[in-house]
């Protein structure tokens, strides 16, 4: 299923965006200081290097983590083939006036796209998004020492947005992986890549957020808290690492906003990694599935879904089912539109998030204990979740 957000993956812009503040009086005349008036015999203060050098104790700091793990970031070039109905002059009103309806032709056609990834093992695993190898025939490696490899890809996680590709190689330089659980706003980091087909290309900044849902940057479809970070990220860091200070990775770029500038998003390495072991030794990762639609209840937007929807809603607060799927788990545990989700195995949920999270920590196969509100009443119910199921490109 497509989604049509503003989300982009790699397929804009992102720069910063700054503002400043001024005193409220700068030309204010102030007392002179008589300890000041001689400047030959007052020892003058080195100037505080930047926060971002602060943070990280040498001002080359981006220098060296570039030539530490440097050659470890590779690019990804991949093709496929697909079949489209090519234009047709003959579908052209004017021309069908004289040749009639032509049955439509398809033909093949080869898309070409590139993106970045990182080694994670010497033997020749990569870490790289889903949606740079998604559906494709042909993956080529290209090292930073200039040597080309055909890549297998492993497995692919559309839903987490991670692939796992293999080349024949050995002894090959990797880039340590970091703990994304403990960062922290502010932090400095660097992302590496090949954005714009401009390799090897690096650039820094901080990181501006953690914890962004997908659902509040526009990608639903996915199941990621994404780190959000102002380094400039562009077409082509698909797949790239984002670095902290240590040059550890501690996420995978993989989107930005159109139209916003300083706003990028990568992958919590700690998710990016659990995907990609289960990639390795599966070729595929199952999500818990249970088959809702579901909107976080307001008094607002209570007032508009019952104008609108005649739906019967007596809660306030929770979780609001808009929609089961047919033949779903949800449905086959008996949910309909218009409960009201309010806790999930005793923990209670105040919004969508909350409810995804419990949802992707279940494992398929084992009930979990519903609370809902459903007119007015308080039931219980089990939903067993199943294997989501997948619909891929290509």
């Amino acid at each position: 299923m497509k989604t049509n957000f503003l989300l982009m993956l790699l397929s804009g812009v992102a720069v910063s965006v700054g503002g400043c503040s001024l005193p409220t009086n700068p030309l204010e005349t102030q007392t002179p200081n008589p300890q000041t008036q001689n400047p030959i015999n007052t020892p003058i203060a080195a100037p505080a290097p930047p926060p971002i050098f602060q943070s990280s104790g040498d001002p080359n700091f981006v220098v060296k983590v570039v030539q530490k793990v440097g050659p470890a970031v590779v690019r990804i070039d991949a093709a496929r083939t697909i079949m489209s109905r090519s234009p047709d002059e003959f579908s052209d009103p004017f021309f069908r006036r004289f040749f009639g309806d032509l049955p439509s032709r398809s033909r093949p056609r080869v898309e070409r796209g590139s993106g970045s990834g990182f080694i994670i093992s010497g033997n020749g695993q990569i870490l790289t998004n889903s949606h740079v190898v998604n559906g494709a025939d042909v993956v080529t490696v290209r090292l930073k020492d200039g040597r080309t490899f055909d890549g297998r890809v492993l497995g692919e996680d559309p839903i987490t947005d991670v692939a796992v590709i293999k080349i024949d190689a050995n002894n090959l330089p990797t880039i340590p992986l970091g703990n994304s659980e403990v960062l922290q706003p502010g932090e400095p980091v660097i992302a590496i890549g090949n954005p714009l087909g401009l390799d090897n290309t690096v650039t820094s900044g901080i990181i501006s957020a953690t914890g962004r849902s997908s659902s509040a940057i526009g990608a639903s479809d996915k199941r990621v808290d994404y780190i959000q970070t102002d380094a400039a990220i562009n077409p082509g860091n698909s797949g790239g690492p984002l670095l902290n200070a240590r040059g550890e990775v501690i996420g995978m770029n993989t989107a930005i906003l159109q139209g916003a500038q300083g706003l990028g998003f990568a992958i919590p390495i700690n998710t990016a990694q659990r995907i990609g072991k289960e990639l390795i030794a599966n070729g595929k990762v199952d999500h818990p599935y249970l088959g809702i639609q579901m909107v976080t209840l307001t008094p607002e937007l209570k007032e508009r879904i019952e104008d609108r929807l005649g739906l019967n809603v007596t809660s306030d607060r929770g979780v609001l089912l808009i929609d089961v799927v047919p033949s779903s788990p949800a449905a086959a545990a008996g949910l309909r539109e218009g409960d009201v989700i309010q806790s999930i195995n005793n923990q209670s949920v105040a919004n969508i998030e909350e409810v995804q999270k419990l949802v992707e920590n279940s494992k398929i196969g084992i009930p979990l204990q519903l609370q809902i509100q459903r007119n007015g009443q308080t039931q219980q119910v089990a939903v067993r979740p199943a294997p989501l199921p997948i619909q891929r490109e290509g």
